[in-house]
């Protein structure tokens, strides 16, 4: 029930007048959610029972095929491997972010939202330009004497894992800043001067205290993997199919809104378990530690 603080300090119920007023004010925003999220999905929950012909087939196709079975593979283990990279990248620039004197701060903050803010494509084809067998990468490999002939990094999954961590970094960045930077340092201090060296100082006093931002930043990186379209179907070439670009054949190409619609719904529900064991687990921690 909901409550307030009278003058005398004691907690009452809310009026009902009080509690019809705040509930009138967020019916827009579930008319919306309702309207543009909820009925479509219902929708594609229907078309993936219903088409061709009812029942469970278009699931037990997805199952049952070794070629979709690859394609899940494709996806989850892409979308591992982006997150895994991008925590190991992300957590020490978000720390030395954190430690930075504010004004070299602020220049690695517009580095990072011009990265953002850089049209998806553009950033996809600059990727494709370096990582082909002529690029500059493979030629910088080459003049410091580390390979002897060009590495296929692109239209395969080392392409796409690549050039996925680079568009996931700023999101796995930014949640950890915030939580690095409200850790209290003299934890720090303190634990050193209690005796732990660096390597304890990292493990026993700040992952645990950056734990909030470290699964908020990955799942959010994981799921977004899941369903990106662009990077893989640019970086994956046509063998190296992801789940999302799966979607888009059956929807765009076959006409198969059953099969479409039944490949959509396995993405939601992995997406909606993650979220639930996010919430189990760190949901309720105190981001920092304070």
């Amino acid at each position: 029930m909901s409550t307030f603080s009278d003058a005398s300090g004691a907690i009452a119920p809310l009026p009902k007048a009080r509690r019809a007023t705040g509930f009138g004010g967020v019916l827009p925003a579930l008319a919306f959610v309702a309207i543009f999220f909820i009925a479509p999905v219902a929708v594609l929950l229907l078309r993936s029972v219903l088409e061709p012909v009812p029942g469970l087939g278009n699931y037990a196709q997805l199952i049952g095929s070794a070629t979709y079975l690859k394609i899940f593979a494709n996806t989850f283990i892409v979308s591992g491997l982006v997150t895994v990279i991008s925590l190991l990248i992300g957590f020490p620039v978000a720390w030395a972010l954190a430690i930075m004197p504010g004004r070299l701060t602020s220049v690695i903050f517009a580095i990072l939202l011009l990265s953002m803010w850089t049209n998806l494509l553009a950033r996809t084809y600059a990727w494709m330009v370096l990582l082909q067998r002529t690029g500059l990468i493979n030629k910088m490999l080459i003049g410091m004497g580390l390979i002897d002939k060009p590495l296929a990094l692109v239209n395969n999954l080392t392409g796409v894992t690549i050039g996925m961590t680079y568009i996931m970094l700023p999101f796995i960045i930014l949640p950890l800043y915030g939580v690095i930077r409200k850790i209290d340092p003299s934890t720090l201090q303190a634990a050193a001067l209690c005796g732990a060296n660096r390597w304890q100082c990292l493990t026993r006093v700040l992952l645990p205290l950056a734990m909030p931002g470290m699964a908020a930043g990955a799942l959010m990186v994981f799921v977004m993997s899941l369903g990106y379209f662009v990077t893989p179907s640019l970086l994956g070439g046509t063998a190296n199919m992801m789940l999302a670009e799966l979607i888009a054949q059956f929807v765009q190409s076959l006409v198969n809104w059953g099969m479409g619609g039944a490949a959509a719904l396995v993405l939601l529900v992995v997406t909606l378990s993650l979220y639930a064991v996010q919430l189990r687990f760190v949901g309720n921690q105190n981001p920092g530690g304070r």
